[in-house]
C-alpha cells in the first residue's frame, strides 16, 4: 500500500462498536472483494471491501473476518483469515500479510490460514444461534455482479438453514456514519492531496489544453503523495460538457472563454475526499459567469451552516431549494409565476439545479448513513449546489467536504482549497 500505516486502535474501536449492536449468541462474517477479471489473465486493480476494511485494516484480497463475542474461548471473539504467503507468492505478487504483520495491522491476535475457514465456522456454528450476513444495502447500489460476500451468503444459508439470519448493513451504515477522529484525520489527509492537485490546475490551464491533460496532472500529483489516485472517476467538463452532470469522457479541447467544471478528488488509505470546483479557461470570469458562480457560492455557504446535528435530511434539501430558488430569481433565471406555479414535487428551481445537495462520505464517496434519521456530529457530509445552464453554455458546481460539529457551525475539510473569485483568478493569473 503507498498509505502509512494506520494505528490498529481504529479497527479494535471499530470492532467493539459493532459487536456492542449484536444480538446474544451470534457471529459475523465479512469477506474481502474479489479481483475482478477483464479478459483473457488481465484484471481490475484490486479495491477492498470497505466494511472488513472498517472492522480489520486488512487490504488484502481472500480475507475473512469472523467476529463471535459471545464465544466460549477468548481467542475465537476474533478471528482473521489470510491467503497463506510463501516464496513463490512473494516473488510474483509481492508480500502478503504474515500472520504477526495481520496482527500489527487489526490488532487481532487470532489468525489461521484461509483453507481452515470451514472448519472452525463450522465450530463456531456449534456454539452461534444467529449468523450476520453482510449484504449491500446502500441506497444508490446496483449490484450486477455476483460478489465474494454473495456467494458466501448463499453457501451459507444452504449449509447452515437451521439458524437465524440477521443483517450487518443498519449496524454499519449507523457506525460507519459517525467518524472516529482518526478517520477525520485520514480524510483531511485525502482533501490535503486534493488541494495540492488543485493548485497545481491552476497554474497549468489555459486555452487549448485538453481536458485529459488536465487529467493527467491530477492523478500525478495525486500519486506522489501516497494517493492510489482518484476516489472517483474524475469529471473534467469544460464548456456544454459541465450541463451532463456525470461526464466523464474527458476528452475535449478547453476554449478560451468557456468554464471547466472539476469534479475531481483523491483518496487516501480507502478514505474518499470529493472536490468539485469551477475555473475559467482563460484565467477570468465574464461577469455573467461571475454572477452565476457567487450565486452558487453563496448556496453552498448557507447551506454548509444548516449541518447540524438533528437536521434531517430530507428538510435539509428543501431549505436549501429555498435558497436556490431566490437566487435564481436574482439572476433572471426564474420568475415570480415560475414559483407560484412550480409543481411541488419537482420544484422550479430543478430546472437548474436537479441533484441533491449533500451526501454521506468517508470510506466510500457516497458512504453509509441512514438519511432518514437525524444528522449527527461527527458525520461527514459534502456539499454541492450547482446551477446548469444549457443555453448559455456552462454550467457551475461547488463542493466541499464538511463535519458536523456538536456545536457551532460545521468543520469545513476544504477549507484551505481556493473558492473564491479574486482568488482563483489570481492564482490562474500569477
Amino acid at each position: 500500500m503507498k498509505y502509512h500505516q494506520i494505528s490498529s486502535a481504529l479497527f479494535v474501536k471499530n470492532r467493539k462498536k459493532f459487536m456492542a449492536e449484536m444480538k446474544p449468541n451470534s457471529v459475523a462474517v465479512f469477506n474481502s472483494n474479489d479481483i475482478y477479471p477483464i479478459s483473457a489473465d488481465s484484471t481490475l486493480p484490486f479495491a477492498q471491501h470497505r466494511d472488513i476494511f472498517y472492522l480489520s485494516g486488512v487490504d488484502q484480497e481472500e480475507s475473512v473476518l469472523l467476529l463471535f463475542p459471545d464465544a466460549p474461548y477468548e481467542h475465537q471473539k476474533e478471528i482473521l483469515f489470510l491467503k497463506e504467503t510463501n516464496d513463490h507468492i512473494a516473488v510474483w505478487e509481492g508480500e502478503k500479510l504474515s500472520k504477526d504483520r495481520a496482527f500489527q495491522v487489526s490488532g487481532i491476535r487470532t489468525v489461521y490460514w484461509l483453507q481452515d475457514f470451514h472448519k472452525i465456522l463450522n465450530e463456531m456454528m456449534t456454539y452461534a444461534d444467529t449468523m450476520y450476513i453482510n449484504t449491500n444495502e446502500h441506497y444508490r447500489a446496483t449490484v450486477e455482479t455476483e460478489t465474494r460476500e454473495a456467494r458466501f451468503v448463499k453457501w451459507w444459508k444452504e449449509r447452515y438453514p437451521a439458524h437465524n439470519v440477521a443483517k450487518s448493513n443498519p449496524i454499519l451504515q449507523r457506525i460507519r456514519s459517525i467518524k472516529e477522529s482518526e478517520e477525520i484525520d485520514l480524510i483531511q489527509q485525502a482533501c490535503d492531496i486534493t488541494e495540492k492537485g488543485f493548485r497545481r490546475l491552476l497554474s497549468f490551464v489555459k486555452p487549448n489544453v485538453t481536458e485529459y491533460e488536465i487529467e493527467a496532472e491530477l492523478a500525478h500529483e495525486f500519486i506522489r503523495n501516497r494517493s492510489k489516485g482518484f476516489a472517483y472517476t474524475p469529471i473534467i467538463a469544460s464548456g456544454n460538457n459541465a450541463n451532463v452532470l456525470h461526464y466523464i469522457e474527458n476528452n475535449q479541447q478547453c476554449k478560451a472563454g468557456d468554464l471547466i467544471l472539476l469534479d475531481v478528488a483523491a483518496e487516501y488509505a480507502n478514505y474518499s475526499s470529493d472536490m468539485t470546483r469551477t475555473i475559467p479557461v482563460s484565467g477570468k470570469f465574464s461577469e455573467r459567469q461571475k454572477a452565476v458562480y457567487n450565486a452558487v457560492l453563496k448556496v453552498k455557504n448557507e447551506a454548509t451552516k444548516m449541518l447540524a446535528p438533528g437536521t434531517l435530511w430530507k428538510q435539509y434539501h428543501i431549505e436549501v431549494g429555498k435558497i436556490m430558488t431566490s437566487e435564481l430569481l436574482g439572476l433572471g433565471l426564474l420568475d415570480k409565476a415560475d414559483v407560484q406555479n412550480e409543481n411541488p414535487e419537482w420544484p422550479a428551481y430543478k430546472k437548474y439545479f436537479m441533484h441533491g445537495t449533500s451526501h454521506h462520505m468517508g470510506l466510500d464517496t457516497h458512504d453509509y448513513g441512514l438519511l432518514h434519521e437525524p444528522m449527527k456530529a461527527n458525520m461527514v457530509f459534502t456539499v454541492e449546489p450547482g446551477i446548469y445552464i444549457p443555453a448559455e453554455g456552462f454550467g457551475i458546481r461547488l463542493e466541499d467536504n464538511v463535519v458536523v460539529q456538536e456545536k457551532g457551525e460545521p468543520f469545513n475539510l476544504m477549507r484551505n482549497i481556493p473558492v473564491e473569485v479574486d482568488e482563483i483568478e489570481s492564482l490562474m493569473n500569477s
